[in-house]
C-alpha cells in the first residue's frame, strides 16, 4: 500500500455500512462559512457533518449553537460534535441537549466526546483541571449520567454519586428521537478499555495515528469487549482523515483519486473503519472525494464483500440479547420481519412494550404492514410456545394486547382510511387507524362512523367486539355498520367475509372477532352527519341513586338523535359527589340542542357546563400522539343493563361510596343498538340500554362489591372486562350464541392459536 504505514497489518472488517462525513472547523470568519460547508456535505451526499469543539476560542462559533443552526438549516444529514469539550459541558445538562436537538432534528444527532485536554484553557474557563487517570474516570461516569438522563422510561429521577458527577434525583428525559450513538476519541490503552466497556463508536484521527495504533487499538477493544460481554461489531470503528488530492511524498491519502480509493478501501476491509470523516474546509475536496471517491470506495467494499461472505446484518447489542425472553426462537424470525421487530432491549421497546392501561414485558413485538406479514407472523408465532396478542392500537380497557413474555403481533402501521364508493359511502379501515383520524377523514365528505369515545382507539379492537359510541343510539353499534372484513386466520389462509361468502366467519367478527382471526381491513357504510350538539355537563349529586334512576329513566325515553354518558367517581371529603354527562345531539339547530338537554337541569344543581355546536371529528379529536405507557394491571369490571332499575341504581351509588371505584361510566345504548336482531351477529345482547364499567385499583374490593351488582345485568361488553373466568365467558354470550361461537371457533382456528383473548372455548366442558 502506498505510504506503508497499514502494510503488513492484518485487522478486521466489522461489516459496519460504510459512511462519509465532513470534519468541519467552527470558524466564525468568513460568517456562515461553516454552515455553507455544512449544507454542501449535505448536498454532495455525506452521511454526517461534524465540528471540533473548543469553547475557548473567540475566532470560533460554540459548537453546540452551530449544531443547532446546521441541524435547522439542513434537512437530512446527521450532526456532531467531534468531539466535544466534556469538562466545559455538564452531562446532564448535556444529555438534554442532545435529546432536545435530536427530537427537533427528527433524529439526526450523534453525540462525540472527549475527556479533555488543553487544561489551562479549559481552567481558565472555569473547568476543573483534571489529571490523564482523572479524565478518563469523569468521562466514564459522564456517560453514565447521559444515559440515564436519556432513559426516560426508568421510574424515578436520576441518583448518581460519582466522583466527579453528582445527580440528586435529577429529572428524566427527553427521549431522544432515536438511540443517539456516543462516539468517543480515544488513543490511549485506558481510554480505549472505556470505549470498549461503555462507547458505541471510536474515533480517532488519522494525522495522530502512529504506525501499528489501528491494529492495536482495535485488538484492544476487541479483547475488552468480549470480557465484558459485548460483541465487538457493537463499535463503529470512526476516523477523521486529512490529505491531499496532488501526489506527495509518501504518507497516506498524499495523491490523486485512485490512491485514495485504494488506501479507503484497505483501511475499512483490513482497519476496520465503517465511517471516514474528511478533515478540512475545501469545498473542492469535498466535492472530488463525495463525486471520484466515496463511490468508488463503497462500490470495493461491497464486491469484497460479497466474495469474501462477510456478515454485515445489523448487530444487536449484547445488553439487548441479555434481556431475550426463554420461549422464543429470535433466530427464526422470518427475514420479512427482522426490520420492524423489537425485543426487551431495543431504544423503541418502552415504545411498545405496554398498552394505554396494562403495563405489559413481552418477549417480541412484530410490527406488520401488511396481510402478508400478518399471515408470516402468525405463521412464526404458531411455532413458539408462549402467549400470543393481537393490538391494533393498544387502548383496549380489557389489556390484552400485551403480555409478559409472549409476542405481540402490532398491526399499528396498518392504518390506511380510503373511500370505495363515495354515492354508497363505502369506506375501507384498516385495523391500525385511529378513530380520531378516521372521524378527521369522513368529515370531509359530511359523514361519520359511530365509534368509542376516545380518538386514540385503534379500529381493529373497537370494531371486532362491539362500538358503543355517542351517535349508538340513532346509528347503532360500529359493527352494525360492517360489511366485509378481511381476515387472516389462524393457519394463515386469508379470506374475505361478508353476507356472501363466509358468512357464519362475518357473523362471529361482529362481537367476537379476536377468536376467530386478525382482521385486517373492515368494509363500512358509514352515515351522512354534520354538525353536531356537544354538552358536557356536571352535576352536584346528594343522592346517586336517585341522580343515576331520573338520568337512566330520561335516557332511555329520550329521542334517538341523543345520546349520553354518566361518569361518576368517589366522593372528596367535605364535597358532593360530581356526576358528570357526555352527551351528543345529531342536530345543528341550537333550540333543538337545548331542548333534548333541558330535562337534565332538573336532576341536580349543575355546577359545570359547556355547550356547543361542533362536528364529530372535533368530538374525536381528544387523543395525543404519545405512546402508551401503562402500569401494572387494570381491574375493570363490566355489565350490560338491560334498565336502570332502582335496585341497580342503589346498587352502583353503594359501590361508588364504598371507594372501591375510582371511575363508574354508564353508556346508553337502546335505540338503533335494539333494531338489529340478537342473532344477526355474535354481540347478541340487544336488549341492554346500557353498558356500565367500573374501575377499581383493589382487584380484591372491586370484585368484592361487584358481586351485588353482577346479577343486575344481562351479560357483559368485551372491551371494558379484564377478568377472564370461564363464568364471565359464559355471561359475554347467550347458551346459544356461545354454542355457535364455539363451532366457529374450533372450525377455522383448529390449534387454538388464538387464546389469549377471551377466549370462547375456556371453560367448555
Amino acid at each position: 500500500m502506498t505510504g506503508g504505514r497499514l502494510k503488513n497489518q492484518v485487522m478486521p472488517d466489522y461489516g459496519h455500512p460504510l459512511e462519509f462525513g465532513s470534519f468541519i472547523t467552527p470558524s466564525n470568519t468568513p460568517t456562515e462559512q461553516a454552515v455553507a460547508l455544512a449544507q454542501l456535505s449535505e448536498r454532495l451526499g455525506y452521511e454526517l457533518v461534524t465540528f471540533q469543539d473548543h469553547p475557548y476560542q473567540p475566532q470560533f462559533y460554540d459548537t453546540w449553537t452551530l449544531l443547532s443552526w446546521v441541524a435547522a438549516k439542513t434537512d437530512r444529514i446527521r450532526v456532531s460534535g467531534n468531539v466535544l469539550n466534556l469538562p466545559l459541558r455538564p452531562p446532564a445538562v448535556l444529555a438534554r441537549a442532545v435529546a432536545s436537538l435530536d427530537l427537533l432534528s427528527g433524529g439526526r444527532v450523534e453525540l462525540g466526546l472527549g475527556a479533555g485536554g488543553f487544561w489551562d484553557a479549559i481552567e481558565a474557563m472555569g473547568g476543573r483541571r483534571l489529571t490523564a487517570g482523572q479524565s478518563v474516570t469523569a468521562l466514564s461516569e459522564a456517560i453514565e449520567v447521559i444515559r440515564g438522563i436519556w432513559a426516560a422510561d426508568s421510574r424515578g429521577g436520576l441518583r448518581f454519586d460519582g466522583e466527579f458527577y453528582q445527580t440528586a434525583g435529577a429529572k428524566r428525559g427527553p427521549r431522544p428521537a432515536h438511540q443517539v450513538p456516543i462516539n468517543v476519541g480515544a488513543y490511549k490503552p485506558r481510554m480505549l478499555r472505556l470505549v470498549a466497556r461503555q462507547a458505541d463508536g471510536w474515533l480517532p484521527s488519522l494525522p495522530y495515528l502512529q504506525p501499528g495504533d489501528l491494529a492495536r487499538g482495535n485488538a484492544l477493544i476487541d479483547e475488552t469487549a468480549v470480557g465484558a460481554g459485548r460483541d465487538p461489531r457493537e463499535i463503529r470503528r470512526m476516523l477523521n482523515i486529512g490529505g491531499s488530492l496532488q501526489r506527495q511524498p509518501g504518507g497516506l491519502l498524499q495523491g490523486p483519486p485512485e490512491q485514495w480509493i485504494a488506501e479507503l478501501t484497505e483501511l475499512a476491509l483490513t482497519g476496520g473503519i465503517g465511517t471516514f470523516l474528511v478533515m478540512g474546509d475545501d469545498p473542492a475536496t469535498l466535492e472530488a472525494i463525495a463525486d471520484q471517491i466515496a463511490p468508488a470506495v463503497r462500490e470495493a467494499v461491497a464486491s469484497e464483500r460479497r466474495t469474501a461472505g462477510t456478515d454485515d446484518s445489523p448487530v444487536r447489542p449484547a445488553i439487548a440479547l441479555r434481556q431475550r425472553r426463554e420461549g422464543i426462537d429470535y433466530d427464526a424470525i422470518p427475514p420479512n420481519l427482522r426490520v420492524a421487530a423489537i425485543e426487551p432491549g431495543d431504544f423503541d421497546f418502552p415504545l411498545v412494550r405496554s398498552t394505554y392501561m396494562r403495563g405489559g414485558n413481552p418477549g417480541l413485538v412484530l410490527r406488520v404492514h401488511s396481510a402478508d406479514e400478518v399471515a408470516e407472523a402468525l405463521a412464526y408465532a404458531r411455532t413458539q410456545a408462549v402467549p400470543l396478542s393481537i393490538r391494533s392500537g393498544g387502548h383496549g380497557i380489557s389489556g390484552r394486547s400485551t403480555n409478559d413474555g409472549g409476542i405481540v403481533i402490532d398491526l399499528g402501521a396498518m392504518n390506511q382510511i380510503r373511500v370505495l364508493d363515495e354515492q354508497a359511502r363505502r369506506v375501507r379501515l384498516e385495523p391500525g387507524a385511529r378513530w380520531m383520524d378516521v372521524a378527521a377523514a369522513l368529515e370531509t365528505h359530511g359523514w361519520a362512523l359511530t365509534s368509542g369515545d376516545y380518538g386514540g382507539v385503534g379500529v381493529g379492537g373497537l370494531a371486532t367486539a362491539g362500538g358503543l359510541g355517542f351517535l349508538a343510539r340513532e346509528h347503532g353499534l360500529t359493527i352494525d355498520h360492517l360489511v366485509a372484513a378481511e381476515v387472516v386466520l389462524a393457519d394463515g389462509t386469508f379470506v374475505r367475509a361478508d353476507a356472501d361468502q363466509n358468512q357464519d366467519l362475518f357473523w362471529a367478527v361482529r362481537g367476537a372477532g379476536a377468536n376467530v382471526g386478525v382482521v385486517t381491513a373492515m368494509e363500512f357504510v358509514v352515515d351522512e352527519v354534520h354538525e353536531v350538539g356537544w354538552a358536557q355537563l356536571a352535576f352536584g349529586v346528594d343522592d346517586a341513586a336517585e341522580f343515576m334512576t331520573k338520568w337512566g329513566a330520561w335516557i332511555e325515553s329520550a329521542p334517538r338523535d341523543v345520546t349520553s354518558f354518566l361518569v361518576m367517581g368517589g366522593r372528596r371529603p367535605g364535597e358532593p359527589l360530581v356526576a358528570q354527562t357526555m352527551t351528543m345531539v345529531d342536530a345543528s339547530d341550537p333550540e333543538v340542542i337545548l331542548e333534548r338537554l333541558q330535562p337534565m337541569a332538573q336532576f341536580a344543581p349543575l355546577v359545570g357546563q359547556s355547550i356547543q355546536v361542533t362536528t364529530y371529528a372535533q368530538v374525536m379529536a381528544n387523543a395525543s400522539g404519545t405512546p402508551h405507557d401503562g402500569q401494572g394491571e387494570p381491574n375493570a369490571r363490566s355489565v350490560l343493563l338491560e334498565r336502570m332499575t332502582p335496585e341497580f341504581a342503589q346498587a352502583a351509588a353503594s359501590l361508588i361510596e364504598s371507594g372501591a371505584t375510582y371511575f363508574f361510566q354508564i353508556r346508553a345504548a337502546g335505540g338503533a343498538v335494539g333494531d338489529v336482531p340478537a342473532d344477526a351477529t355474535a354481540y347478541a345482547h340487544r336488549e341492554a340500554q346500557h353498558s356500565v364499567v367500573a374501575f377499581g385499583a383493589s382487584r380484591s374490593r372491586i370484585d368484592a362489591a361487584w358481586e351485588a351488582i353482577r346479577p343486575l345485568g344481562v351479560g357483559i361488553y368485551l372491551s371494558f372486562e379484564t377478568d377472564l373466568s370461564a363464568a364471565l365467558v359464559q355471561e359475554a354470550f347467550p347458551p346459544a350464541t356461545l354454542e355457535r361461537l364455539r363451532g366457529i371457533k374450533r372450525r377455522y382456528d383448529p390449534q387454538h392459536v388464538l387464546r389469549d383473548n377471551f377466549d370462547v372455548l375456556y371453560g367448555e366442558d
